[in-house]
């Protein structure tokens, strides 16, 4: 096993998805920097996700990293000649470590590719990644916070385990482009009027409160906060009847620079929940199949609402009836809409 580099020249973080999963990388990176003030630090990033790292002061590269493109190679030429030339940019520009957070095989595997001697992963990633690995870091509880888990890496790393610090790479620019947006959809965010950003959209059916719940609600917001409801996310997020829509209109720069200036923050357990909790938003985080202290906003469990019911956490993407989440009414959750402000 070589030794891991005291001083690498050129480390590559691995960690290409999702969005809430870059997020909690992001504090690992502030951590890295600060251990190793002179390397060149490498991001390989799903271009969907790219957005929310491009500009970042930590940051000395960003590498796309085209998975969707890249899947198609065994049956497109184009596809194939993209994935040969990436490999091969990728195993030039030497890195000395690579950090694989994604913890799976073609994480992995990359990691091994870019011919990087000092590979860095959790002795228990899946899909035997941990073949790949030079150092593989322990990790005892798998009921612990994805945070934790990465910061078990930066520790073994030789860095210290805080101040765990999140730096979004937003300018005044972006905050100037959410502007014009917001106006183009007919609400003036520098009016003074309080705003309520709801986040219906996630990429499991089974984690959505359902759109007429987040109708629901938005007339309870208006009488009993003054607060007017801003839908934000991606193109295919539910549309919620009485809401603004933003959905699909922002930038992830430009969602940041929007969760900013929210007066409260509510969200099914998704990306942009994380980034709302990272930004000290007050928050109403609602859960289902999934368990918030493995997914939850990092240190707010406060702010997470959920059902105690026997099924749940059942981590299943299908369900005959979801209870968890159509038994939690728009009462409930108002109700901690109260709590939060």
């Amino acid at each position: 096993m070589p030794a891991l580099p005291l001083e690498p020249k050129k480390i590559l973080i691995i960690k290409p998805s999702a969005l809430g999963d870059v997020v909690h990388t992001l504090p690992i990176l502030k951590l890295l920097r600060r251990r190793f003030p002179r390397s060149h630090i490498a991001w390989l990033i799903n271009p969907p996700f790219a957005n929310l790292i491009e500009g970042h002061p930590d940051l000395n590269e960003v590498i796309y990293f085209e998975r969707k493109r890249f899947a198609e190679g065994w049956r497109n030429r184009d596809a194939a000649a993209g994935l040969m030339a990436f490999k091969s940019a990728l195993r030039d520009r030497a890195f000395d470590l690579a950090i694989d957070l994604q913890g799976l095989f073609r994480s992995a595997w990359l990691g091994f590719y870019c011919g990087a001697p000092a590979r860095v992963g959790f002795a228990n990633a899946r899909e035997m990644a941990p073949f790949f690995y030079t150092h593989r870091v322990p990790v005892r509880n798998v009921e612990v916070h994805a945070i934790e888990r990465y910061l078990a890496i930066a520790e073994a790393l030789g860095c210290e385990r805080g101040p765990v610090e999140f730096d979004f790479a937003v300018t005044d620019k972006d905050r100037r482009q959410l502007l014009l947006r917001a106006e183009n959809c007919g609400h003036c965010l520098d009016d003074g009027r309080k705003f309520a950003v709801l986040l219906p959209g996630t990429n499991w059916p089974t984690k959505k409160w359902p759109a007429g719940h987040f109708a629901a609600l938005v007339p309870m917001l208006r009488e009993k906060f003054g607060l007017e409801s801003i839908v934000a996310g991606t193109i295919d997020t539910p549309t919620v009847a009485g809401a603004i829509n933003l959905a699909g209109q922002t930038t992830l720069k430009q969602l940041v620079a929007l969760l900013e200036r929210a007066n409260v923050v509510i969200a099914n357990d998704t990306g942009p929940m994380h980034i709302a909790a990272a930004l000290h938003r007050p928050l109403v985080s609602l859960f289902g199949p999934t368990n918030p202290i493995r997914t939850g906003p990092y240190r707010r469990m406060e702010t997470a609402v959920r059902l105690n019911i026997s099924c749940a956490p059942c981590y299943s993407r299908s369900c005959s009836h979801q209870s968890c989440m159509q038994w939690l009414t728009p009462e409930m959750v108002c109700a901690a809409v109260g709590g939060a402000l």
